[in-house]
């Protein structure tokens, strides 16, 4: 196995991103991020039945662009759910279901974990304490945040509709649901920053700020509509 190297009647806004004037981030990839994202491209390749003319990161991204293409929301958001639950054997994801539970330490270790696995997806992140409320509404002080620095995915693909479609409510679901640990992600279109919060379920997409996000500056199929219109299009 080879890894390769590295019309609206809306009131119209500017597209946002305060991120956009600043030079790109530079990444070095070791030999464990780019293995990682060689997995990814080739689970996403295969749910897709192409491939990507470009290697490392950047066919990645590619990749996930081309999920966008004459596929709406719902559907690029179950097709990445496929390739998610094709990356763990369906006995293990029956087995964390089944025999865990979404205790403040069953949800610091997957903060942990995340900070330790995913860097090579979104860049630098900590693990924080954060606030996090129960079903019953219990609230609590738990070290199951994950603060990302300035995610990589929404700095390289500059879209609201990638990050929504394909990391926000993907991942929610696919922790929430297939794992049966609740996940919150809050990303800032403002300077690219992310929180998780493991052990929050995420609340319904149409109450939060992301859905009603407006393009980002530079995204080269930007609107002028007040939302981007690939968030529910």
């Amino acid at each position: 196995m080879s890894i390769p190297p590295e019309p609206t009647t809306q009131p119209t806004a500017q597209p946002s991103g305060s991120q956009m004037s600043e030079p790109p981030t530079v990444y070095h990839d070791n030999w464990f991020d780019r293995l990682f994202i060689w997995i990814f491209s080739r689970k996403i390749a295969k749910a897709l039945g192409q491939d990507s003319p470009y290697p490392g990161y950047e066919g990645f991204v590619d990749l996930s662009q081309k999920i966008m293409q004459g596929r709406n929301a719902e559907e690029q958001q179950a097709l990445v759910g496929v390739v998610l639950r094709s990356l763990i054997p369906a006995p293990v994801l029956w087995t964390i279901r089944t025999f865990s539970r979404p205790i403040p330490l069953v949800c610091e270790l997957n903060a942990w974990f995340a900070t330790q696995l995913f860097e090579w997806l979104v860049g630098p992140c900590e693990v924080r304490s954060v606030e996090v409320t129960s079903p019953t509404g219990k609230t609590q002080m738990q070290r199951s945040g994950v603060h990302i620095q300035k995610c990589r995915y929404l700095e390289q693909s500059r879209c609201v509709g990638m990050c929504v479609n394909m990391c926000k409510v993907p991942t929610q679901e696919f922790f929430t649901q297939d794992f049966g640990i609740p996940v919150t992600l809050t990303p800032n279109f403002e300077d690219f920053s992310c929180e998780m919060v493991f052990g929050q379920i995420p609340p319904p997409l149409e109450t939060e700020q992301a859905s009603q996000q407006p393009c980002l500056n530079q995204c080269v199929t930007a609107s002028t509509s007040i939302v981007c219109p690939k968030v529910h299009g």
